[in-house]
């Protein structure tokens, strides 16, 4: 089970009991919840730039749109945004000899991942929805993980693994 799978589930999980206690005990848990919830997101703004070490990039937004076009450098990276639009065109891009990995976490997102013909990818996305287009794999996915994963995947010399978590992904790949 990967990383993101367990997280998912264990929301679901908090989620569901939040629910069943207030039913059984007629207390207004959400009432509670709710600013819970916005104060442990902001503090988990504040303080993820110093969990996951200078050595990783890190990008939060709320909403809007994050595309990387043109040149730019592939680095290990966690971006992290609500609501919006991601699109990382890696076709000018600079990646690194080796595996990159790039984890994106958010709401709902429209994910679009443009590879060049001599890099290898893997892009995996759990989701309570996600619906999948990548490596000649289409399909819709409920409550599970969808993987698209390029024929030259283990024996290409530049590698990107790309990890989504999110409620709702409209997730493509292409290659060029």
């Amino acid at each position: 089970m990967n990383k993101g799978t367990l997280i998912f589930g264990l929301a679901l999980v908090v989620l569901g009991l939040v629910t069943l206690v207030g039913n059984v005990t007629g207390i207004q848990t959400w009432a509670i919840c709710w600013p819970s919830a916005i104060i442990l997101v902001g503090l988990w703004m504040v303080l993820r730039p110093q969990m996951i070490g200078s050595d990783v990039g890190l990008q939060q937004k709320i909403l809007g749109d994050i595309r990387r076009r043109g040149e730019w450098q592939v680095r290990e990276e966690e971006i992290w945004l609500g609501v919006g639009d991601i699109e990382l065109d890696m076709t000018q891009a600079q990646i690194p000899v080796g595996e990159t990995k790039l984890r994106l976490f958010g709401f709902v997102n429209s994910i679009e991942v443009i590879v060049p013909e001599t890099v290898g990818a893997l892009v995996r996305s759990t989701a309570f929805l996600t619906d999948g287009d990548g490596f000649g794999r289409k399909e819709d996915r409920f409550l599970g993980t969808f993987e698209a994963r390029s024929a030259d995947y283990e024996v290409a010399e530049r590698k990107v693994q790309i990890e989504a978590t999110y409620f709702v992904a409209d997730l493509k790949v292409r290659r060029v």
